[in-house]
């Protein structure tokens, strides 16, 4: 009698808090659910722990395990809208992206920074279908551990643009304005001014930085722009199906 007792109390345990997990998991967002920074996985290991104390054992009290969840989820969310308005912050608890390789050449520094082997790099590689490391134009450690890979031009998948049979060539974006801000170290590096950036902000009819969300500009000196105004009208973004 006593052991059926215990086994419906766990079974219950199991419904309730998966149920309230999901919820909690779904609130804190895609972040939590997709390949975890390291703020994240921390929170998704806590989570784990408390759940499965609470599961395991009848005699721990289900209240406070709960409240333990729930806690958590609204700490999680406030961290990541944190993280979002104060970049500086959230580079503090994270990663930043590195590069490790360049014009097909590793930097051999960074590598030791981020702690990846030639081995690794070269198997992530092999994930992203490039066998030879002189096809790479660059390539980048994500904060959650991936690599990003820009191939050189001539290696690059064919597109629609390239049926005159000439291989376009490969540009990677700069930020140059982010929430408002002025990057004036990168438009330093790619030899640009605050004027010619405010130029070309006017071309687009658009007066101040402060209403840009995020700029950036390729290797070809192209500006791309992405406006506040944009993002908070929902008609603007279009709807995904599964």
């Amino acid at each position: 009698m006593e052991l059926t007792k215990e086994l419906l109390i766990v079974a219950s345990r199991v419904l309730i808090i998966l149920s309230l997990f999901l919820g909690i998991t779904l609130y804190m967002g895609k972040r939590s659910i997709g390949e975890l920074p390291v703020f994240d996985l921390l929170v998704m290991l806590t989570l784990g722990a408390i759940v499965g104390a609470d599961i395991a054992d009848p005699k721990v009290p289900l209240l406070p395990t709960v409240v333990a969840i729930i806690l958590i989820g609204l700490f999680q969310k406030f961290i990541s809208t944190i993280i979002i308005k104060y970049r500086k912050l959230g580079h503090m608890i994270t990663f930043e992206p590195t590069i490790v390789i360049q014009e097909g050449q590793f930097i051999m520094s960074n590598l030791k920074k981020v702690r990846y082997s030639i081995d690794n790099v070269l198997q992530l590689l092999r994930e992203k279908d490039v066998f030879d490391l002189r096809d790479v134009h660059m390539g980048i450690i994500e904060a959650n551990g991936s690599l990003s890979v820009l191939k050189k031009g001539s290696k690059a998948s064919i597109t629609i643009e390239d049926m005159n049979l000439t291989k376009q060539n490969s540009s990677i974006s700069y930020p140059v304005i982010v929430d408002g801000e002025i990057y004036e170290n990168v438009l330093l590096k790619l030899e640009l001014s605050n004027d010619w950036l405010k130029r070309e902000l006017l071309n687009l009819n658009i007066k101040t930085p402060m209403d840009v969300f995020f700029a950036s500009v390729n290797t070809k000196k192209e500006l791309h722009v992405s406006l506040k105004s944009y993002l908070e009208d929902q008609q603007n973004i279009l709807p995904v199906f599964n």
